[in-house]
């Protein structure tokens, strides 16, 4: 593999985990080929990944759901650079609402984005890192790919799916010792997604505590092309879930519903239905970070407004 700077590839790179992995990346002087939709947002990003140090910003806007794209994105990124070290697949998407409250375009532009999208990138990718018998590819999942959760059936089944692809992937590809599939597992990450996403249920969901940083989730990301693991989890937390959803499910049924109102929704600001950025880019509202405050200060604004509600029914 590469003796310099390693060429890495950052899908989702123009807001988010993608954005603060392409900036770590970009510290440690490395090659970043920057892939989301919108172009304006990666060259912002590719400005700033050139300003701390990259040794090349290249743009590629492409949409990760789009086959044919995707297929032209990997060619484009050969011609560039003939070795392909790493890509870190964070591209991703999210609607809230009821199952059928979702509309059919929205709900598969988010299987489309996040599962699709990881399959498209996986089928262009490993045939490079297979002929050069090197390299790593990091699917970014979520814990939400491990539990179940009211109000967000497109997403949960996606990264239930993209769980199970990395899975697949890491079996399929045990005969080259050097070419790893790694599976990074955040829970609630302070990124602008929550503001972008598509809402049919009256409210934005928020990320619940603990929060993890966007620059966390790029560091264990990184961490992987030195120290690659099969699966990590980014909290300890995320295990706390999974065990009450697998281990007690009664339980968790119990309360999942009330819980998931109280620390993962903004229950004080109203939205009207909105597809966000699923089915489009929303460049405007691309980032590093959100803009929804602290957590537990969100819950305790959350419990007010819950008790109001309660007490408006009720007179």
């Amino acid at each position: 593999m590469t003796t310099g700077p390693r060429v890495i590839l950052v899908t989702g790179a123009s807001s988010g985990c993608g954005r603060a992995t392409a900036l770590r990346a970009a510290d440690g002087g490395d090659h970043l080929v920057l892939v989301a939709r919108g172009a304006g947002s990666l060259e912002e990003v590719a400005a700033e990944c050139r300003s701390r140090g990259a040794a090349s910003a290249m743009v590629v806007p492409t949409d990760v759901g789009d086959d044919v794209a995707v297929a032209a994105c990997i060619e484009q990124v050969q011609q560039a650079h003939p070795v392909l070290d790493a890509v870190i697949h964070c591209a991703g998407v999210v609607a809230y609402g009821r199952t059928e409250e979702v509309p059919a375009d929205v709900f598969d532009g988010v299987v489309r984005t996040n599962l699709t999208g990881s399959i498209n990138v996986a089928r262009h990718v490993l045939p490079v890192l297979r002929r050069q018998e090197a390299g790593t590819l990091v699917v970014l999942g979520s814990v939400i790919g491990h539990i179940g959760v009211p109000s967000m059936s497109p997403y949960v089944l996606s990264k239930w799916g993209v769980r199970a692809l990395a899975r697949q992937l890491q079996l399929e590809n045990r005969d080259l010792r050097d070419v790893h599939i790694a599976y990074v597992s955040p829970g609630g990450v302070d990124t602008p997604i929550y503001q972008q996403a598509a809402a049919y249920d009256g409210f934005l969901g928020r990320p619940p505590p603990p929060v993890s940083s966007p620059e966390k989730v790029a560091r264990v990301a990184l961490r992987q092309l030195d120290h690659p693991r099969a699966r990590t989890q980014v909290n300890l937390s995320n295990r706390v879930m999974q065990l009450g959803f697998s281990g007690m499910p009664a339980l968790y049924d119990l309360m999942v519903g009330p819980l998931f109102r109280l620390a993962a929704t903004d229950r004080t600001s109203p939205v009207a239905p909105t597809e966000g950025n699923v089915l489009q880019s929303r460049e405007a509202g691309n980032g590093l970070t959100g803009s929804l405050g602290n957590p537990i200060a969100g819950i305790a604004r959350n419990a007010v407004a819950l008790a109001r509600s309660v007490t408006g029914r009720s007179a």
